[in-house]
């Protein structure tokens, strides 16, 4: 694509999503300013990427795009223009590997994002073909924002005052509201408001939760929070059914925290948890301690005569139940019931487990909300403000862990800067 090399852009947001659509731009030769409030670029990507960068995930297309839900239609068209085969290319194009875990999610051969991060930056600056990119740091965009004649001026707080940028076209790539002290603290929300384009609240995503105990207090008791905080609960299945008939059910392990849940398998279903609990104040999900037994096996190893050994050895001995695990029965049933073979056995194999409330937004991986999709065209442009684009998590969609998030910024990075492009030509 050809562009008038005169235009200029103004990227605000130094993430994978501005980053790939600064890369977009400038290959179609637009001179490319990209403005962040951090120091560095790329904060949240470096600090994401710290147990391994999974860039994206290696399931068929058609499977892929399910885990976008409600927004499947709209992050299946960013995606095909960026899917995970073109993003595995991409890498290597900066000169490095990427391999397929055992998980099927894909990563770069040293798990590392630093170098990923270095050697994107590099082309940046210098590319073989268009313009090289300016970046602009410690420039935090205050909201102001005007356009006159197809020409916008912005204003940014910097370390030496307030800094005046014009620009022939502006994209946004501010990030959601998890993680404030990396950049994405989410203070654009009122300010995209007031340019009269539709936002929908953030929320929490990929997020914990805290529980409710017996007793209908928040949080485990005082002696499960001391004793395991911080444990992990391996091999369990979790399932849950919200109150408009949605269901989930998967294996695998979370993380038992002070005050509740959190972990992989928690985020998994926290979009349907965290809606139900918006429903009905709280969502009450179930485990599974033992998966591999079938609800006959338990029974019957529980009903087995134990003779002068406590039921906490009992069990441990028969269904090899974990001190965590136990520690959760304990929570949850009484000592009568601890003591009823019939209620104990229901208990290993659908244990109700009740969350009132989702960690705040800042401790989540990710956030749900943001722009809406219905107040953009397909190129992510505002149709309220033509010239202003929007793209990564600052839109409204959600995905789980496992590379989906990052696929899809990066992709909408794609789209966002093709249609601002394609917009200045």
């Amino acid at each position: 694509m050809t562009t008038n090399t005169k235009k200029q852009i103004a990227i605000i947001g130094a993430g994978p999503a501005g980053l790939m659509a600064a890369e977009t731009l400038s290959a179609a030769g637009v001179h490319v300013h990209v403005y962040d409030a951090m120091p560095s670029v790329g904060r949240k990507f470096l600090l994401a990427g710290l147990g391994g960068l999974n860039l994206t995930h290696a399931e068929p297309f058609d499977i892929f795009t399910t885990r976008y839900a409600e927004r499947r239609e709209a992050c299946t068209a960013w995606l095909k223009t960026l899917d995970a085969a073109a993003i595995c290319e991409w890498v290597k194009g900066l000169g490095l590997d990427t391999f397929v875990g055992s998980s099927q999610r894909i990563f770069p051969t040293d798990m590392k994002a630093a170098p990923l991060l270095r050697a994107w930056l590099h082309r940046l600056r210098h590319p073989t073909q268009g313009v090289p990119v300016t970046f602009h740091m410690r420039h935090r965009w205050n909201g102001s924002l005007e356009q006159r004649r197809d020409e916008f001026s912005l204003n940014f707080d910097t370390p030496q005052g307030t800094h005046t940028a014009h620009a022939d076209a502006v994209l946004l790539a501010l990030g959601g509201g998890s993680w404030a002290k990396l950049g994405s603290d989410g203070a654009w929300q009122s300010w995209v408001s007031a340019l009269g384009i539709d936002v929908s609240p953030l929320r929490p995503a990929n997020c914990g939760f805290d529980v409710q105990s017996r007793d209908g207090h928040t949080g485990w008791s005082k002696h499960l929070s001391t004793q395991f905080a911080g444990t992990p609960l391996k091999s369990v299945a979790l399932s849950f059914t919200d109150s408009l008939g949605h269901s989930f059910s998967r294996r695998g392990e979370f993380v038992v925290t002070a005050t509740g849940v959190e972990g992989n398998l928690v985020y998994a279903a926290s979009a349907l948890l965290r809606d139900e609990i918006a429903r009905s104040r709280c969502a009450t999900l179930h485990l599974d301690l033992k998966p591999d037994f079938t609800p006959e096996r338990v029974m019957a190893e529980v009903s087995h005569p134990r003779g002068s050994r406590s039921l906490s050895s009992h069990l441990k001995s028969r269904l090899h139940l974990s001190a965590l695990q136990l520690g959760l029965l304990h929570e949850v049933l009484s000592k009568q019931a601890m003591n009823d073979t019939a209620q104990l056995a229901t208990a290993i194999k659908h244990l109700p487990i009740t969350l009132t409330a989702t960690r705040p937004l800042d401790e989540a991986i990710s956030s749900a909300g943001g722009v809406r999709l219905e107040a953009l065209d397909t190129h992510l442009m505002a149709t309220a403000l033509p010239g202003l684009f929007v793209a990564g998590e600052m839109l409204d969609w959600e995905a789980p862990t496992g590379g989906y998030l990052l696929s899809a910024c990066l992709a909408s990075g794609r789209v966002a800067g093709l249609g601002a492009a394609q917009h200045l030509r």
